[in-house]
């Protein structure tokens, strides 16, 4: 795996980290390829009960993609398209979001364990995509969000254009992806986007803490509330009251209920099995 990407796992935990700071994690080539297959084997693999998402560096979490790689791209799809009458480019730089950003998202949205993100600073772009993505977003007091994708002349990609009008409503998102702007971490925990902000300082500490409490929970029933919460958003009231009674009868079967109940009575603190 490249060093671009850092993935360690113990005790149930994954932890994922952009490393590349010295261009605030942004997003070339490499980087993409190598985080979709860490998150893809976060979410597959069963000793796996819960992801951080973090990066290296104290000014950005991710400012999306690589411009500098991307000019490169583009001069090169332009070069190949020339034949055209049009003079664009082909496509090929672009077929990035097929590529890498739509797997990204929908494995870190579609795991079935909880996904937390450590936001310590900059998120713009694909990096706000990947951390709304998140089920749970611990946010460094000096961070900040950024649309961005109008100031490049570009539309919503990484899921942003399904996850941030769920976060803040239609109309703010509109305005955020209109005229593009920082989002300092205490209105981006007013608007929703962040779900905690700490200390700058204190952000690694306190993220390990919630992702390995949640590592240590009742995983079956947090997948079972993510596609629950995901279903409802897209259904009527009587499929999600369906969708619910089938879940539950999942949740209600695991051998997690059945310790949390006997812990419960006991009056003993439960020792969940992710099963």
């Amino acid at each position: 795996m490249a060093d671009t990407v850092l993935y360690e796992v113990g005790d149930g935990l994954a932890t994922i980290t952009l490393n590349r700071p010295e261009a605030m994690n942004a997003l070339n080539v490499e980087t993409k390829v190598a985080l979709r297959e860490t998150v893809r084997s976060a979410a597959a693999d069963d000793a796996v009960r819960a992801v951080l998402l973090t990066a290296a560096g104290e000014r950005a979490f991710c400012v999306g993609q690589d411009l500098k790689e991307h000019i490169g791209l583009l001069a090169a799809d332009r070069e190949a398209g020339s034949g055209q009458a049009s003079g664009q480019a082909s496509g090929q730089t672009m077929s990035t979001v097929r590529e890498h950003y739509n797997p990204i998202v929908r494995a870190l949205a579609g795991a079935r364990k909880p996904v937390v993100a450590a936001v310590n600073g900059v998120a713009a772009g694909a990096g706000l995509g990947f951390a709304l993505a998140a089920d749970y977003r611990i946010v460094a007091d000096t961070a900040s969000f950024n649309t961005s994708f109008a100031g490049v002349a570009l539309t919503a990609d990484s899921g942003i254009s399904w996850t941030l009008p769920r976060v803040v409503g239609p109309g703010r998102a509109a305005d955020l992806l209109l005229f593009p702007r920082s989002i300092a971490a205490r209105e981006a925990y007013e608007l929703g986007i962040a779900s905690r902000v700490v200390p700058a300082a204190e952000l690694r500490a306190e993220a390990e803490k919630t992702a390995r409490a949640l590592a240590e929970g009742p995983t079956v029933a947090y997948a079972a509330l993510k596609e629950a919460t995901a279903y409802g958003l897209t259904h009527s009231l009587s499929e999600t009251l369906d969708k619910e009674d089938e879940l539950q009868s999942r949740a209600g079967a695991s051998e997690d209920h059945a310790i949390a109940v006997r812990a419960f009575v006991e009056k003993e603190k439960p020792r969940y099995l992710g099963r």
